[in-house]
């Protein structure tokens, strides 16, 4: 570890201790920065340039539509109780007034599966012609998608990708590399620990194509680049806070050897966090802690000191989404696989970069 990353981390303790009454009430924002305004070339979405296969008006059996005249549905996956889904949710709304799509419809599953093929169902009943789709699992959603399909109604799928064929049972998937996600996080955690600790990972919901990525991405990183880093334990924490702390807690009494924790979004991170301090342990330094998505509530705590890296998994699908469907529905071909370049967030940039989280 660098000796600025080490000051830096020697600095927070007392930022940590003092969160201990906030974080064990569930608020682990002790950051130092309340200005919510945020860069506007440091937020957008970029693709990554690919040369893999696309899919195409003509490919996909549709008809030129111009979204100031159609219907487009959203369908929301999950509770917006979380930045990640309320950042995702409001990036879609304003950039459909922005372009003057005539219509949007927004549903919202509340991760519940059959909720969100009703939900899908319902936008087309309601003359959908173009969906937007952020599913809440790779596999089940295929009576949806035959209903879209059946009526050749274009499907965009963001953030989470499925099972079924890309031009085939849907368009395009728009998101991130889970898998170089998992890995990169893998790297803060070697880097700022020295290549040595004993690693909890509190894994995302069961059955989710981004936990079984993030997992791979970071167990195949530390095994070929880190033999003195052991993984002690590995616990579903279902991306929640109030379960990221529960399981943390369970774990810090069967294991008390753990020195750092992998959590596979900042909700779970958090959450460990608070059950680090009700420990009597001081987060950041006694039990070192990295996560994935760019909260800022998460950031803040780099910021302060209790916490040690945060890997972006950017939800400002808006613009991109849009933007990709517009090329599409114009005759012009589209990537089947959009991959999106995602920042990262440690103690040497996160002071800076605050505000660019969401």
């Amino acid at each position: 570890m660098s000796t600025s990353r080490k000051s830096r981390l020697l600095l927070g303790t007392a930022a940590a201790v003092a969160a201990v009454t906030l974080s064990l009430s569930g608020c682990t924002n002790t950051g130092t920065s309340t200005d919510t305004s945020s860069p506007a070339a440091e937020t957008q979405q970029t693709a990554k340039a690919s040369d893999g296969p696309t899919c195409s008006l003509a490919d996909y059996k549709g008809e030129a539509i111009d979204l100031k005249d159609a219907i487009v549905g959203f369908s929301q996956s999950e509770k917006e109780d979380n930045p990640f889904r309320i950042a995702e949710t409001q990036s879609i709304k304003d950039e459909a007034a922005k372009i003057g799509v005539k219509k949007l419809i927004t549903t919202n599953a509340q991760s519940t599966l059959s909720k969100q093929i009703s939900d899908i169902q319902d936008m087309i009943s309601q003359g959908a012609n173009v969906l937007i789709v952020a599913p809440l699992n790779s596999d089940g959603l295929e009576p949806a998608l035959k209903a879209a399909r059946d009526k050749n109604i274009p499907v965009l799928t963001i953030d989470r990708k499925l099972s079924s064929g890309a031009c085939e049972d849907y368009v395009s998937f728009l998101g991130s590399n889970f898998v170089e996600q998992g890995q990169r996080a893998a790297d803060q955690l070697i880097e700022g620990t020295d290549g040595k600790a004993k690693v909890a990972i509190l894994l995302g919901s069961s059955g989710n194509g981004v936990t079984t990525d993030r997992t791979k991405g970071f167990v195949d990183q530390v095994e070929a680049k880190a033999p003195d880093i052991e993984i002690v334990a590995q616990q579903t924490g279902d991306f929640a806070r109030d379960k990221g702390q529960a399981v943390t807690e369970q774990l810090l009494q069967s294991n008390p050897e753990i020195t750092a924790i992998y959590a596979e979004n900042d909700e779970m991170g958090l959450g460990a966090q608070a059950a680090i301090i009700a420990a009597g342990k001081v987060p950041g330094k006694d039990i070192q802690i990295y996560s994935i998505d760019g909260t800022k509530n998460a950031v803040e705590q780099i910021v302060a000191g209790s916490y040690n890296g945060v890997i972006e998994s950017n939800p400002r699908f808006g613009p991109l989404a849009f933007q990709t469907l517009q090329s599409f529905l114009g005759g012009d071909p589209v990537g089947q696989d959009i991959v999106i370049e995602d920042g990262e967030y440690d103690p040497d940039n996160a002071a800076d970069k605050v505000n660019s989280a969401f």
